[in-house]
């Protein structure tokens, strides 16, 4: 549960960072390229996933160039407060009915009421959006979306993880593979100005690409320990860092609602650790 809190911490850190900058889509590659050379030099000491991983190494991959593609489109005009908690709160329901229909992974009743929870709570700040100035449909949607290929994601990495034999290792080769094939296609489309960008910022892209490996791969280490359905529940919690930073650091405005659904997805947490 610790790891899994903890990664959900680095998660909220690492999507704060490209929200926080001018062009998702610039800073989203200056994360993706500087995870990319910083996990080329850890993968020297780690070991090579089994065989047995390689397939949904490969899937995992090209799952998350979609996911990369979502985010950057969700976060052009959506505010974190909002997009975040529509991406991440749908998807640990649908994983958690997926993995019982799929894997055979029947959750407790507590478990199950711990998965609606953290879900429910994380859905409540979508209510607000109809009323809210300003809030367009497009990053909606595409948050949306992207919960569906969270899904897919969480799946396919949480058995590849098994198989891999190290779940750290496994991570490490799907973001090298993913981050660089996503330099690829934004030098394609963007040229000089991606590589001016990630000079210039790397140190702000080698945060948030250790954030994004230690958040990853801590995941899916519990995965390997724990059935799949609860973990990605868990991790959801990261709502609770990401409203804390929208608020005091990107200055966005957190509504008493917003407030009631940090509240609900901390009980859900909770249950999910007790039952």
């Amino acid at each position: 549960m610790l790891a899994v809190l903890l990664g959900a911490a680095f998660h909220a850190s690492w999507n704060a960072l490209v929200k926080s900058g001018a062009d998702p889509f610039l800073e989203t590659v200056l994360v993706t390229t500087c995870i990319t050379v910083m996990m080329a030099m850890l993968m020297l000491f780690l070991p090579l996933p089994r065989s047995d991983s390689f397939l949904y190494l490969a899937a995992s991959v090209l799952i998350h160039i979609a996911y990369y593609g979502f985010l950057v489109l969700a976060y052009q005009g959506g505010e974190l407060t909002l997009v975040y908690p529509i991406m991440r709160g749908a998807a640990p329901a649908f994983t958690a009915i997926l993995a019982a229909v799929l894997l055979g992974e029947q959750p407790s009743w507590g478990g199950w009421t711990g998965v609606f929870l953290v879900s429910g709570g994380v859905l409540l700040l979508t209510v607000e959006a109809p009323r809210s100035r300003g809030v367009r449909l497009a990053p909606v949607v595409f948050a949306l979306l992207n919960a569906g290929v969270i899904v897919g994601y969480t799946l396919v990495d949480g058995l590849g993880a098994r198989l891999s034999g190290n779940a750290f290792s496994y991570t490490g080769w799907m973001l090298l593979l993913t981050g660089f094939i996503v330099f690829v296609i934004a030098v394609v489309f963007r040229g000089k100005q991606v590589t001016r960008h990630v000079l210039a910022q790397w140190r702000k892209g080698a945060l948030g690409g250790g954030c994004t490996f230690a958040s990853y791969s801590l995941a899916l280490w519990a995965m390997t320990k724990a059935p799949i359905a609860p973990v990605a529940a868990l991790r959801e919690t990261s709502i609770v860092f990401s409203a804390l930073l929208a608020a005091f650091v990107l200055k966005e405005h957190l509504t008493p609602l917003r407030c009631v659904s940090i509240a609900v997805v901390t009980i859900g947490a909770i249950v999910l650790k007790v039952f």
